[in-house]
This record gives structure tokens, sequence and C-alpha cells, in this order.
């Protein structure tokens, strides 16, 4: 491709809509452009690098066993109701109605039509297993799109959908479907993190996330460095805290603290420390209230306090609830004469002489300890895993860090195909529920993933697997006869090897040229001027750094194939 033939509109200053780095180089690339909040047209070299990761993704998925199918964006809402999960995704369903009147959706996953396809053509045990993935378009109407194509409304996915006969079929499912994304993301040049994962709105029994760590990514995980323990925020585990308790239990008193209803507000107010503390948040789990309590320099971890309780619904109390349960208004809550369930976190456990909420307006109580004041229902971990919290597994500190999912495996089990009635005969004529896993990649989301782990203060440094094109070929001077012409058979050999190059055939400075291709981050320049034109040599240069190469013409492209293949 001749640069002057195609559409790379680089910009050379930072976007004002730009939050983060690769939403901002995206743009200044020319690899997008915003249509509106979350939405974004793929330009020319955009498109280019989105192919070349679904390539991969798709070849690995072909490679796993898995079939291509195409779902439609559009589905009968009848479909989510079926699953029971129209309320579960509320407000980030985009619903409309035909011209019949019949109500319709945008698909935010496909887990119901995929359902809806076996449950009509798969009856017997015969048929299993069987994996079938598309990538195809989905809509969220997120509250909040940003980051680009990192957290946009609508973007790109390729989702497979195991069925199996049984547990031990799903389980060979799911390795495959897990070796094959490490294939992919490899390929891709992305440094990712597998963490154990909650399954969410999407149900199901296990999960893995595929986190690249970055300091912008909206998920939360913990990685131990000793052990290789790794998990999201939602479902990490924490090592018990050790007994901090000492022998004397000193006299309960009340004491008044008008107006002090936070954590901060009463440890001032009382000169005591946060870990001293007993948090008491009120909950309403399946229709009955539930005390949560934790130290209070920890929060709650809602998603282990739901499973803990076994609850289908989990939410926050209101205030009537709240004075129901403790006679207080909210912020005096303690588990000193509550009226309610007390779950209890193993760390509010192993300390004594706390200060908690005494279930009456403006005051707390000093010097409460479990045992002989109170007593828990239940002792769980329900709290956020902090970083000065250890292991699980082996008892070594891990660490608390920001990354960017781009990949998710679930094993859903029944859930789906239960509720659709995608069913089959078994070897005894039995009828049974397909088990079902579930898998997902953020094609989009790749692009965006390397531009945030690779790049400089010039711009994007690709991989070659993910570049636009793998090298760009610039003649120094396109009015120079001889530059031009060796530039043309360089760019003419690296084609017909199999190298995507682009020319750059534009009348500009070499500096301006020099630059664009930084930004925009094609693997190898080669530059064919002053040098050239001296000793008949060319410069051969990598983005992702180190010294120049010169080499003969003759030599060129032999030497920039050499070149490519030592990169990513």
């Amino acid at each position: 491709m001749r640069w002057s033939k195609t559409l790379i509109p680089t910009l050379k200053e930072q976007p004002a809509e730009a939050e983060v780095r690769s939403h901002s180089l995206m743009i200044r690339a020319g690899l997008i452009r915003r249509l509106g909040a979350g939405l974004y047209d793929y330009l020319p070299a955009g498109m280019r690098s989105l192919l070349k990761a679904t390539a991969i993704v798709r070849q690995e998925m072909d490679r796993a066993g898995a079939l291509e199918i195409l779902m439609p964006v559009v589905w009968p809402q009848s479909l989510v109701e079926e699953s029971g999960r129209l309320d579960v995704f509320g407000d980030l369903l985009i619903r409309f109605k035909d011209r019949n009147g019949r109500p319709h959706i945008l698909a935010p996953t496909h887990e119901e039509t995929v359902t809806d396809i076996v449950r009509n053509e798969v009856n017997s045990y015969r048929q299993l297993p069987i994996n079938l993935y598309h990538i195809q378009t989905k809509f969220r109407d997120e509250i909040r799109p940003r980051f680009g194509v990192l957290r946009s409304r609508e973007f790109i996915m390729k989702d497979a959908y195991s069925f199996d006969a049984d547990a031990e079929g799903l389980n060979r499912s799911y390795q495959l479907m897990y070796d094959a994304y490490v294939r992919v993301f490899k390929r891709c040049g992305l440094k990712c993190i597998a963490v154990e994962a909650d399954t969410g709105a999407m149900g199901g029994d296990a999960s893995h996330e595929f986190m690249v760590p970055s300091p912008i990514g909206d998920d939360l995980f913990v990685r131990c460095e000793e052990c290789g323990y790794a998990a999201n925020l939602e479902r990490a585990e924490i090592r018990p805290l050790p007994d901090a308790r000492s022998g004397k239990e000193d006299k309960l008193e009340c004491v008044d603290t008008p107006n002090q209803r936070t954590i901060e507000q009463v440890t001032a107010f009382l000169g005591c420390r946060a870990d001293r503390m007993i948090k008491t948040l009120i909950y309403v789990a399946d229709g009955k209230p539930v005390a949560a309590l934790v130290r209070g320099d920890h929060e709650v971890n809602e998603v282990k306090l739901k499973k803990t309780l076994g609850a289908k619904q989990l939410e926050l109390a209101d205030e009537a609830t709240i004075r129901a349960a403790t006679s207080a208004p909210v912020g005096f809550a303690g588990p000193v004469g509550i009226k309610c369930r007390v779950i209890c976190d193993q760390a509010v456990t192993v300390v004594n002489n706390c200060v908690t909420g005494a279930n009456k307006a403006d005051a707390h109580i000093i010097n409460v300890n479990m045992g002989r004041d109170w007593k828990p229902d239940v002792v769980a971990d329900i709290r956020v895993a902090t970083n000065a919290d250890l292991c699980p597994k082996c008892g070594k500190p891990f660490k608390v860090s920001n990354g960017v999912e781009i990949g998710h495996v679930f094993k859903l089990g029944t859930k789906y195909s239960d509720a659709l009635g995608a069913k089959f005969l078994d070897a005894e004529g039995k009828e049974k529920s397909c088990i079902m896993g579930c898998y997902g990649i953020g094609v989009n989301r790749l692009l965006a993933a390397r531009i945030e782990q690779a790049n400089d203060d010039n711009g994007i440094i690709w991989s070659r697997s993910l570049a636009p094109y793998e090298a760009a070929v610039i003649p120094t001077n396109v009015t120079d006869p001889a530059i031009f012409q060796a530039a043309e058979k360089v760019y003419a050999g690296l084609m017909e090897t199999g190298v995507d190059t682009i020319l750059d055939d534009r009348d500009q400075s070499p500096g301006f040229k020099f630059k664009d291709s930084d930004l925009v981050g094609f693997p190898l320049k080669v530059i064919i001027g002053k040098k050239f034109q001296k000793t008949g040599e060319m410069e051969l240069k990598l983005r992702s750094g180190g010294e120049a190469v010169f080499a003969a013409a003759d030599n060129v492209v032999q030497k920039a194939r050499q070149m490519l293949d030592s990169c990513e």
C-alpha cells in the first residue's frame, strides 16, 4: 500500500476527549474516530489491525476444534426472559419494538441464542461434545463509557460456547479453550495473567479472567509472586489473620458521639485506630435483614457475602430496615443487641476491646468483645483483599494490582440449558441437560491493551502480528529518481516475500515521515536517503528499539525479514 492512497489522518496534538494513553494514540495514529459516546469508527489502519487480531482469534478457535457460526445482534426479548436475565441486565439493554410491536433487544452477549440453536438441533449424546463460536458486535448501554475502545458501548466479541454430556467433558472443553486463549494472547504480543474470577451475571461455578496489568485497568486482582496464586478482587481468598487479642477484656462502656457516623469521624473523635473498630453494615438478603461485620479498615466484599449467605438477591438496606434492626439511624449500627442475623468476617474475631456502634443515635460502645458481648451466627471471609493481606495458598504477601480484562472463560454448568430446555438423551435413553462452558475475548480490547503495554513518547509500539503494516519503506526524497526507484524496488521485494508493507510516497520532509511512522508504530522502518546516495546502503530500524542497521540494496529484503523475525 502507498501512503498517499490510503487514509491515515495522524494528529500531532493530544485529543481533548482522550482519557488514557491507548485512547489518545489510537486517535492520533489515525486508527479510530469517535462517532458518539462509546461508539467508534475504525479507519483503514485501525481496521487492518482489528482484522489481524480477529484472524489470530479465529485460527486458534479453529485449532481448538470450535466451529464458527454467526448469530444475530438483534434478537427477540423473549429469549432473555426465558433465561431470567432481563432484570439482571437491566438498563444495560437497548430494547425496542419492531413494526409489529414485538419487543427485541440488541445482544449484550449470546448465551441464549446459542442455547436456542442447540436445543433445536442437538438431541443425542452422540452429537456431543460440540463447541460453537462466533465473532460479532455486541451492545451494552454503559452508564459511563470511557477509555476509548476499552469500555465502549458497541464492541466486538469472540464468544465460544461448549456443550458436553458430563462434567468430565466440560473440564476437557474448558482446558482446550484456556490453552487456546494463552496462545492467542501470546501471538498478540500481550503479557497477561490468568486469574480466578467470579462468574457474576453469567452464572456457573468456575471461571478465569485473563488480565493485562495496567494502572488504568477498571478491574483489580491479587497475585502472589511466590506461588503464582492469582484472583480478581471479587474472588480473592484471604489467609486468616493471626489472633491479636490481649488476655484482658476491659469494661463495656457506652460513649456519646454526636453526629460521628463514619469510621474516619469516629476514630478522630475517640482517638482510636480503624483496625480496632467493628464496622456493621445492614443488608437485605432475599428479603431478610442481615448484618455484615468487618474491621473498620476493611470493606465488605458483597460477592463473597452473597455466596456465604447463599442468597439470590443482596442489597444494602434502606433506612427503615436499618432502624428496625438496630433501633438507630444510619451510622450507629453495631453487633451488641442487634435484631438480625450476624455474618462476621474472620478478621473481626481476632481483635478485642473494639469500638462499634451502640445501636443508639449519637452513641458508640468501647471495649466490645466477641463472645462476652455478642456472638456471630456465621464467621467467614467476607471482605475485600488488601496489600496487607497474605496469600491463602503459601502465606506470602500478595499484591493488589489494576488490570484490563481481555478474555474470560466460564464453566456455566446447566444454568442456560435448564432454563431454555437444551437437553439430550444419554446412552441409557435418559434425558439430561447439556453442560455448558462460555469463553469470551474482547477483540477491540486486544488492540488497546497492546498499546497500553507498549508505547513511548513517540507513539505506538505494535507487535508484528497486530501492526497495520509490518514495515514502512521511507524514501527521504520522493523527487529524487534514484532514491524513489530504490524504495519502489524494496517495497516490491518485501511484498513479494510476504511482508505486509507500506510505502511512504508522500512529498514530505524526512522528519515528518519518521514521526508519522513512529506514531502509527510500524515494527520496522526501511529508510532510503543520504546514506544510500553515498554508499548504496539503506537504514533499517526496529520500532521496539536498538541500533540502526545498514544493508546493501540487494540484501535489504533479507535483512528486513531477519529483523522482523527477531521481534515479537
